[in-house]
C-alpha cells in the first residue's frame, strides 16, 4: 500500500481524537448552546473547523513531521521497470518477462522504454500498480498508438493521451534556452519523461540516438535527479547531475520532455491493478 494511505489513516486517526477530546471538555459556550438549540429545531448545524487547528491540537511535533513525510515520495518508493531480455535473464530487480513479448515482430525491449516510464508513473502516483506491458496494451486501446516492426517507440501526443485517462495531469515542451528554466520546471514537477541522445551530449549516454528516460526527486543542494533508466540497470535507480539530462535532450524530435504535475483519482479513468506476468519485484 502507498505511503500516502498511511497518511491519511493518521489524519483520520487524529480527528478521532480531537472529537473524543471535545466531547469530555466542551464548555456551554454561546456557539455550543446555539449549535445545541438548532440542532433540537432540526436545522442543519456546520461545524467549520480548520485541519490545521485539530492536527495541531492532537498530534505531537514528531507525529507532524511524520505526517508532512508522508505527502512525499522518497527514492524507495518509485517504481523503476526495466525493459530488456538481460536484466531478465540475469534475475535483475524490476525487469520482467514482457521483455519477451513483442508486437508485429518488434519485440518489447527494442521500443518499450516510454513504456516503462508511464508505467513507473502511473505506480508511483496512483494507489495502482500494472506492468509495463499493461501500460504498453492500454495505450493502444485508448490511443492511436499502434507500433510496428521498425517502429514502436510511443510519441508524445500519445503518452501525454494516455496518462491523461490515467488520472495524471502533464504536458510536453521544448528545450528552454537557459539551463536555470528546465531547472526550475524539474524542481516543481512530480516528474518527468525525458528524450535524451547521444548525438546531443555523450557525456552520460553513449551510443543513444533517441531514448526515453524517468527523472524523480530533484535535489538544489546537489543539483542531482533519481533516475529511472528502463535500457541499463546499472544506470537504473542512481543520481546523476540534472546537467547531463539537459544536455542530452533530443533536438531534433518535436519536443524534448513531459512534465508530470499530480495524479488526480478522479480523473482516473482506467483504475487497473495487478500484474500478471512473471518479474522480479525488488
Amino acid at each position: 500500500m502507498k505511503k500516502y494511505i498511511s497518511a491519511l489513516n493518521l489524519i483520520l486517526f487524529a480527528l478521532l481524537l480531537l472529537i473524543g477530546a471535545k466531547k469530555g471538555t466542551a464548555e456551554p459556550t454561546v456557539t455550543n448552546q446555539k449549535a445545541e438549540s438548532e440542532a433540537e429545531s432540526g436545522k442543519e448545524v456546520k461545524l467549520n473547523i480548520g485541519i490545521s487547528e485539530c492536527l495541531g491540537q492532537v498530534l505531537s511535533e514528531e507525529d507532524k513531521r511524520l505526517l508532512i513525510e508522508a505527502f512525499y515520495i522518497d527514492e524507495t518508493e518509485v517504481y523503476t521497470f526495466l525493459q530488456g531480455p538481460r536484466s531478465w535473464s540475469e534475475g535483475i530487480s524490476w525487469s520482467g518477462e514482457w521483455c519477451l513479448f513483442g508486437v508485429k515482430g518488434n519485440s518489447f525491449g527494442n521500443f518499450g522504454c516510454g513504456l516503462c516510464c508511464m508505467a513507473n508513473i502511473y505506480d508511483t502516483l496512483s494507489p495502482y500498480e500494472v506492468s509495463p506491458w499493461d501500460m504498453c496494451e492500454y495505450a493502444m486501446k485508448v490511443s492511436g498508438y499502434a507500433p510496428r516492426r521498425k517502429s514502436g517507440a510511443i510519441d508524445w501526443g500519445n503518452m501525454k493521451e494516455v496518462l491523461k485517462t490515467c488520472g495524471i495531469s502533464c504536458d510536453v515542451y521544448y528545450k528552454p534556452e537557459s539551463y536555470e528554466i528546465f531547472q526550475q520546471q524539474i524542481a516543481k514537477a512530480k516528474s518527468a519523461v525525458v528524450l535524451i541522445s547521444s548525438d546531443n551530449d555523450a557525456t552520460f549516454w553513449k551510443d543513444t540516438p533517441g531514448h526515453y528516460v524517468n527523472i524523480w526527486l530533484y535535489q538544489a543542494e546537489d543539483d542531482t535527479v533519481f533516475l529511472a533508466e528502463p535500457g541499463s540497470p546499472t544506470n537504473n535507480r542512481t543520481r546523476i547531475p540534472l546537467r547531463y539530462v539537459y544536455d542530452a535532450l533530443k533536438t531534433t524530435s518535436k519536443f524534448q520532455y513531459l512534465l508530470v504535475e499530480q495524479y488526480q483519482e478522479e480523473e482516473n479513468q482506467w483504475k487497473e491493478s495487478g500484474i500478471d506476468e512473471n518479474w522480479n519485484r525488488p
